[in-house]
């Protein structure tokens, strides 16, 4: 049976990069860092190190910023429910999956991505993880998606989470200034794929939502997080480069 693609199937580029930068930060396993990942921030590391000069963020900084609030919420509802199952989606060379299993045994903690990067992670983790789960392979951009839920229990509750996916949606299928413009431009040449930004305020992603069957939506934006500008702010854009997004269905 030949398997769905589709125009996104090129976007390992940016898992290498950012595989390379979550162990170059100290939160990941070597075994997780690739050359090309090594490569690609070397060539991009005078730039990262002028924005954060100037700009006063980088792409390495959003990074750290949403995989640790994304960790940081991921272990509150572990603590709320202990039997968790978890589907990351595009998890790419993050280490997530790998640190949860290892630290919370009680949950079940799946990963998916593209062919040919499942492939790349489910080597990388057999050298540093005994007994490590299947990387489930699928492009999520095809109806053959929904064959992934077929691993979990229905009477268990899931999380699914995606960190920097959302870019590379069309905003339909989905139901600040000048240098992150041009930024995605060349983020979008250099992975051949599909690559833009959809909402400008907390408040139009809030309406997005408002006809799904997300019940819930916070959008969490890291000045807030942080602790560097009061959360009544919260329904401003604070020129963060990077939001989190909690939905419930109940």
């Amino acid at each position: 049976m030949t398997q769905q693609l589709s125009k996104h199937r090129h976007i390992s580029f940016t898992a290498h990069y950012t595989g390379y930068i979550w162990y170059q930060m100290g939160i990941s396993h070597e075994a997780l860092a690739t050359t090309k990942g090594k490569s690609l921030a070397y060539l991009v590391h005078p730039i990262e190190s002028w924005a954060e000069k100037y700009v006063g963020g980088s792409m390495r900084t959003t990074l750290k910023q949403r995989h640790t609030m994304l960790d940081h919420h991921l272990e509150q509802l572990i603590q709320e429910n202990p039997d968790l199952q978890v589907l990351e989606i595009a998890c790419g060379l993050s280490p997530r999956g790998w640190w949860f299993r290892q630290h919370y045994p009680s949950i079940t903690y799946r990963e998916l991505d593209l062919p040919d990067m499942a492939q790349t992670k489910q080597s990388a983790l057999q050298q540093i993880e005994k007994n490590a789960p299947e990387v489930l392979s699928v492009d999520l951009f095809t109806e053959a998606f929904a064959q992934a839920f077929e691993v979990f229990d229905p009477n268990r509750p899931l999380v699914v989470i995606s960190e920097g996916l959302i870019n590379y949606f069309d905003k339909d299928l989905l139901k600040l200034a000048s240098i992150i413009w041009n930024s995605s431009k060349l983020l979008k040449l250099m992975s051949r794929s599909s690559f833009s930004f959809h909402f400008k305020t907390p408040q139009e992603v809030k309406v997005f939502f408002k006809d799904t069957e997300f019940q819930q939506v916070n959008v969490e934006q890291p000045q807030i997080f942080f602790g560097q500008i009061s959360s009544d702010a919260h329904e401003q854009h604070l020129g963060d480069l990077v939001w989190t997004i909690h939905a419930q269905i109940k």
